[in-house]
């Protein structure tokens, strides 16, 4: 277990150049419009420009959590110079941002996204879970994107200062917890398709509750055997910005049958398990537990891959490899992981006739002789049930970590 101690005297936001913390009081621009143009002349935020919500008011917020946007005091921020590295990262009040027409990120969808939580002890404390796999991820796919990437020391540094200039706004432990939303992307001018001249690095955060609505219940998947989410070759395997955009016609037209959520097969077979929209997938036959191996299409997910350890631990046999949809007919339970979801059990997965193409919409409704259900009620959702004390019991320090994995802020 790592602890990270950093304080804020004198209402002073810290600025990071080259690894240092140097302590530079100056107001903040009182602009809600933050810049990300290659002359825009920055300004730190400091406490004082923190939004006026009062404890009360968070306290009634934290009962109504979902998982939509919230705004919250401060974004990070750190730009690439023409080498390509990153340094003098800082704070800056939480607003818009302003980009040009020809940003590179706008044109042609050169950005990626993370995705991390923090969360408060009961002691007060604040823990981050596994951050330094986050960091690793972007560089992966930054590579794949053409774009420089913070080094993982920035990223960590990035992501504790966010969270501490944030605090007030990250929930009890019984309420929820701090979506943290690291992203990178080409701000710099482009007309032809080539990488941006110029690249930012920015984090902000937002505190969520459940992911689905109804808390930790079991959700409902449909398969799609049209739409696909990735092909071999593409970005599948990393959070590239344009991966989501293209799942929510399918997500969308679920959700409209009364399904919670899409299990996508791959585009060459049409009979692979891959993903949900936003989660890895799990497949349980007494004990081994099986999930679609990583080839490429595959986001490699750390709540995927700490669920992996966890049930290795646990005696599970674990089985990464080719997971056939027929398959799902012989479970005894299945589970979707992801950091928004955290483990999730799967109550029915619906499996339907197949569509001639995309620009059909399907009526489930119109069509209920053309489908076929499984249900996994009567297994109670033992193992994903187990899985998931396992790992949340670590998330927020209520019992010890004995991987390692989590990092305490200090207060």
């Amino acid at each position: 277990m790592f602890s990270v101690q950093l304080r804020f005297p004198d209402a002073t936001i810290f600025q990071f150049p080259s690894f240092t913390v140097h302590r530079q009081p100056q107001l903040a621009s009182k602009s809600s419009l933050v810049s990300l143009s290659s002359s825009s002349s920055w300004r730190r935020a400091t406490a004082s420009d923190a939004h006026n919500e009062t404890s009360e008011s968070l306290e009634r917020r934290w009962d109504s959590l979902g998982f939509n946007p919230v705004k919250t005091d401060y974004v990070y921020v750190m730009k690439s110079s023409e080498d390509g590295s990153f340094s003098n990262g800082s704070l800056r009040h939480y607003g818009n941002i302003a980009l040009i027409p020809s940003a590179a990120v706008l044109n042609y969808g050169q950005g990626i996204i993370e995705g991390l939580k923090a969360y408060r002890k009961q002691n007060g404390s604040i823990i981050l879970f596994r951050p330094e796999e986050n960091a690793l991820r972007m560089q992966v796919g930054a590579e794949r994107m053409c774009m420089p990437a913070p080094t993982i020391e920035q990223f960590l540094e990035a992501v504790t200062t966010t969270v501490l200039a944030n605090e007030r706004w990250v929930p009890p432990s019984d309420k929820g917890s701090l979506h943290i939303r690291p992203l990178l992307f080409g701000n710099g001018p482009v007309l032809s398709v080539t990488p941006a001249p110029e690249f930012t690095f920015l984090i902000y955060v937002t505190p969520v509750g459940n992911y689905f609505e109804g808390g930790w219940k079991p959700i409902n998947l449909v398969v799609e055997n049209v739409i696909h989410r990735a092909t071999p070759g593409g970005v599948g395997g990393i959070k590239a910005i344009g991966n989501y955009a293209g799942i929510m016609k399918a997500q969308t037209e679920a959700k409209a049958n009364g399904f919670s959520d899409v299990l996508y097969l791959d585009s060459v077979h049409n009979r692979y398990l891959e993903e949900v929209s936003t989660a890895n997938v799990f497949v349980v036959k007494d004990n081994t537990i099986c999930t679609p191996a990583l080839r490429g299409t595959i986001l490699p997910g750390i709540t995927r891959k700490s669920i992996i350890e966890i049930a290795q631990s646990q005696g599970f046999k674990v089985e990464e490899r080719l997971v056939s949809v027929e398959e799902l007919f012989d479970a005894d339970e299945a589970f979707c992981t992801g950091n928004a979801v955290c483990v999730m059990p799967v109550d029915s997965i619906t499996l339907m006739e197949r569509r001639e193409n995309h620009k059909e919409s399907y009526d489930f409704r119109a069509a209920q002789s053309s489908y076929c259900r499984v249900d996994y009620g009567e297994s109670r959702f033992v193992v994903s049930q187990q899985l998931y004390s396992a790992l949340t019991n670590t998330q927020m320090g209520l019992t010890e970590d004995k991987m390692g994995w989590t990092r305490v802020l200090l207060i």
